[in-house]
């Protein structure tokens, strides 16, 4: 085990020894390592990826921002989660050099030269933006939770490379990519993998090169073909009201520019309705009663929440996405 150790050492550059734990999982005999999911959508989990498909799911990547020998990456982001798991396989498999940093609010701490390659959440982003070194990125990835409108406006007018993700633990991190730079809301399947949807519009990942081969998810996509697809939201959050679906994430979207604070609509049992779409607003300074009277002004009557909610602070999973609850 000596040889491997010493080239992962001289390819990853972690003072701290943050990868530890993982690196010692890789090198392992076991043809699997052990991830957890990420809460947002359950309790969390754990589950055993292949390290087979973790070297291939790398190397697609690796193809697609023409990661090299010579390219530089950092990590920001904790190696417990697949996202952290992957940019460590995507050294190995590339040959790349790797720096590690803590994780938090304020990535690219110091001046790595040119880095082709940063993950952030986008909890990061402001912290991100506002480096000194900003300027040395060349790509940056998001994932972990949706950005909102006015955060990819931010980014648009910054000028750096931006894509957001779409995957999860069980596909060993993203199966497709939007550039966000270009104002692009499709997304894009990596190469050899491949778009479907069921019966409910839900997405199905074909990826038949990967162990798992034929996944299916309950996120909603508007299908452009099997390599593009739109995303519009998560079926365990469509709100059925007297028959009508609403669609919180595409709602939520709609309200980004009035509501100066995060937030979420949700659904809630009406006796006459079925359901009703209530939102939560996490903020204490809020006036209710005048921010629905804006909201009136920007919804049709239909997507209108029926109450509106404060809360001083919403719980979220460690990436930093809100755990939606009825409270």
């Amino acid at each position: 085990m000596g040889a491997p150790s010493t080239r992962l050492e001289q390819l990853i550059d972690d003072p701290h020894g943050l990868a530890n734990r993982f690196i010692d999982e890789w090198l392992s005999p076991e043809s699997y390592v052990t991830a957890r999911t990420s809460g947002s959508t359950g309790e969390p989990k754990e589950i055993h990826l292949l390290k087979d498909d973790m070297l291939k799911s790398a190397a697609a990547t690796c193809r697609f921002f023409g990661i090299s020998r010579q390219s530089r990456m950092l990590l920001p982001l904790s190696s417990d989660y697949i996202a952290g798991k992957m940019m460590i396989v995507r050294a190995i498999v590339s040959g790349a050099r790797l720096f590690i940093e803590h994780p938090s609010s304020k990535p690219v701490a110091y001046d790595y030269g040119q880095l082709d390659l940063v993950p952030i959440v986008p909890s990061q982003l402001d912290g991100l933006l506002s480096s000194p070194y900003i300027n040395n990125v060349r790509n940056i990835l998001i994932g972990g939770a949706p950005l909102s409108p006015a955060e990819e406006s931010r980014i648009c007018k910054s000028g750096i490379n931006a894509w957001a993700s779409y995957g999860m633990t069980e596909t060993c991190s993203h199966v497709a990519l939007r550039d966000i730079t270009s104002g692009d809301d499709r997304f894009t399947m990596l190469p050899g993998i491949h778009a479907a949807n069921d019966s409910r519009g839900c997405l199905i990942i074909e990826a038949p090169e990967f162990s798992f081969r034929r996944l299916a998810t309950n996120d909603i996509v508007e299908l452009i073909d099997d390599r593009h697809f739109r995303w519009l939201g998560r079926a365990d959050n469509v709100i059925n009201s007297g028959g009508i679906k609403l669609h919180p994430e595409q709602i939520e979207r709609k309200l980004a520019g009035i509501i100066d604070a995060p937030f979420y609509i949700i659904g809630r049992k009406n006796d006459r309705w079925g359901e009703e779409a209530v939102l939560y607003v996490e903020s204490t300074s809020i006036d209710p009663q005048s921010l629905m009277s804006r909201i009136r002004q920007q919804l049709d009557r239909y997507s209108v929440p029926k109450e509106i909610k404060t809360l001083p602070q919403f719980e979220r999973t460690e990436s930093g996405k809100v755990k939606r609850r009825l409270l």
